[in-house]
């Protein structure tokens, strides 16, 4: 595969309603959306959290009946196939086994294979009792277009995930959700969680996609409004709506978004960090500099 020498990129984020345990129909409903969505431009594509199996698990032996190795699983191996056949970057939400632990994961998948995998950091409610915290820190893949991390829904509500993949040079983050309501959130106005991606984008000036599911499984409901955020801040598409399935696509410029971090002639949000002050205090440690 080779780099378009264009640097505009178009990105898709798929929005669906996955319907739990049922595996190979989510692959084939998830498919032929990137199909669509590959015909309509998009290099790299987005799919929700846990896009396999669904989200809502009872017990830790339903996870792990439903869980699959990565990326030697059936699921990273039917998604690896279109990304040969179609020269797309997938990133994809997925139920991961690793032996006796499970983990809420991301697979990340070029037209040659798999890039890598990313577990994610920060649980949400239940899936404490189902999943191990992620073990991998945030890692930055390289690609033909550029640099992309990964975080995984509630990884948002932490600045330090998208800071760290940040500092390792992420032009891209791509964020695989279920977002679901949260307190405080009011009736009319932008989900919280599209106010904190739109932020994270424009103080890292990295662009962040992120592919959220509709509907409502075993009672709980999910928000959609998924959204492809540029490294200014704002929308270059969505909010989607928060019922219906969507193929959300759209088109960024990957290199402004490296170029641009230097706002101003004395000005760069990531050199301006001041950590001679707040790194100790956030856990990092310093060398000695007396």
């Amino acid at each position: 595969m080779t780099a378009n020498n264009d640097s505009k990129l178009k990105i898709a984020c798929l929005q669906f309603n996955p319907v739990f345990g049922d595996v190979a129909g989510n692959l084939k409903r998830s498919i032929a959306m990137i199909e669509k969505a590959a015909d309509a431009g998009a290099r790299i594509v987005v799919l929700p959290e846990l896009s396999n199996t669904g989200y809502v698990f009872q017990s830790r032996a339903e996870a792990f009946e439903l869980a699959e190795p990565v990326p030697h699983g059936p699921s990273s191996q039917a998604w690896a196939e279109v990304c040969a056949r179609r020269g797309l970057i997938l990133v994809a939400g997925i139920t991961e086994r690793d032996g006796d632990r499970l983990y809420n994961s991301a697979v990340v998948l070029g037209p040659s294979g798999a890039l890598g995998v990313y577990r994610k950091l920060h649980l949400w409610g239940d899936e404490n009792l189902y999943f191990e915290r992620g073990d991998l820190g945030v890692p930055v893949f390289a690609t033909p277009y550029g640099r992309i991390g990964v975080a995984i829904c509630y990884d948002g509500w932490f600045p330090e995930t998208f800071r760290l993949a940040a500092v390792q040079g992420a032009d891209l983050v791509c964020v695989p959700t279920n977002w679901v309501p949260i307190p405080g959130q009011q009736p009319g106005k932008p989900p919280m969680a599209n106010i904190l991606h739109m932020a994270a984008a424009h103080s890292n000036s990295m662009v962040i996609a992120c592919a959220d599911r509709v509907g409502t499984e075993r009672g709980q409901p999910f928000l959609g409004h998924s959204l492809i955020v540029s490294h200014t801040g704002w929308p270059v598409s969505g909010p989607a709506s928060g019922s219906d399935e969507e193929i959300l696509i759209g088109e960024v410029d990957l290199a402004a978004a490296r170029r641009d971090r230097n706002w101003n002639s004395f000005n760069h949000p990531l050199r301006d960090r001041r950590t001679d002050f707040y790194a100790e205090s956030l856990g990092v440690e310093l060398n000695d500099q007396r």
